[in-house]
């Protein structure tokens, strides 16, 4: 089986071992997914199976550079992790007005500088920031820039607050929540993140692991649900080749095909075949399905 699934991860699991149960739902061990999500978090993730992993690498490359994630704090504490899964390291009885966090936000629209949590996925000195906290070091991480598209406070009861933000990759919801709480003179931490957008992919498409696996259980397949290994490339131009040049093409030959260069979509028959590049006139294979 070939295809993406658009998961709706569950909280309490990591992305790997969801998309390697998504894999097992459709007896495959070739997976991989876009765009990793913390444990804690829910939502979007999009999982590869078969020969769509091999598209991977452009559809992270072409995809529209926006996530979009919903996210709720509790004032008065920050964690370790910035997450209530963490260790409590500081409490405070200052908590924010509604106003305070409403006169926050626009400072946190468009590029900004942010430090990523101590526990990330960062690198520093070569080794994941996360591992280093884990180990009981407290890793010194460099302010990176980040940009956010808008953020707007969706819920505030006075002690508890909910966002909702978009965002490009590589943007902290932790990060950007401990900021907020920061600059009204409080401390918050994160109890829930849900993505609800990555790139092409988005959550009113997205499946649960317990009703694909309910579906197994109960004898039938999920196909249905098992989306095209070129779901998300229409960017790509498109290049439908002859019967005779296909074999040439699946063993690596070069084709003459004019036209511009850039990648090509390619198609045989109009069955995706794969992913080839244009140029001076000579299409060459970079992925073969």
């Amino acid at each position: 089986m070939d295809g993406w699934i658009i998961l709706d991860k569950p909280v309490g699991v990591f992305s790997k071992t969801a998309a390697g149960r998504v894999a097992r739902i459709f007896e495959t061990k070739k997976n991989g997914h876009i765009g990793t999500l913390d444990p804690m978090a829910s939502g979007v993730l999009p999982v590869a199976i078969g020969n769509a992993t091999k598209m991977i690498p452009f559809l992270e490359e072409l995809s529209p550079q926006k996530k979009e994630y919903m996210f709720s704090v509790q004032f008065g504490f920050e964690t370790d992790s910035l997450d209530i899964t963490g260790i409590e390291t500081a409490r405070t009885d200052e908590f924010p007005t509604e106003q305070d966090i409403k006169n926050a936000i626009p400072q946190f629209i468009g590029e900004i500088s942010q430090t990523p949590p101590i526990f990330s996925a960062v690198h520093v000195n070569g080794v994941r920031a996360y591992k280093l906290a884990r180990s009981g070091q407290m890793p010194e991480i460099a302010p990176r820039k980040v940009i956010i598209y808008d953020l707007k406070l969706l819920n505030f009861d006075g002690k508890s607050a909910s966002f909702i933000m978009s965002c490009a990759p590589g943007t902290y919801v932790r990060s950007v929540a401990r900021d907020i709480a920061h600059m009204c003179g409080s401390l918050c931490t994160v109890d829930m993140i849900r993505r609800t957008e990555t790139g092409f992919f988005s959550i009113k498409n997205a499946v649960t692991l317990d009703f694909l696996e309910n579906m197994v259980n109960n004898g039938t397949r999920p196909d249905e649900y098992l989306g095209a290994v070129d779901s998300g490339l229409g960017g790509i131009p498109v290049l439908n080749l002859p019967d005779k040049a296909v074999c040439l093409y699946k063993n690596g030959g070069f084709i003459n095909t004019g036209g511009a260069d850039g990648l090509r979509r390619v198609y045989s028959d109009n069955v995706f075949i794969g992913i080839g590049v244009v140029e001076s006139g000579v299409l060459r294979p970079k992925r073969t399905i």
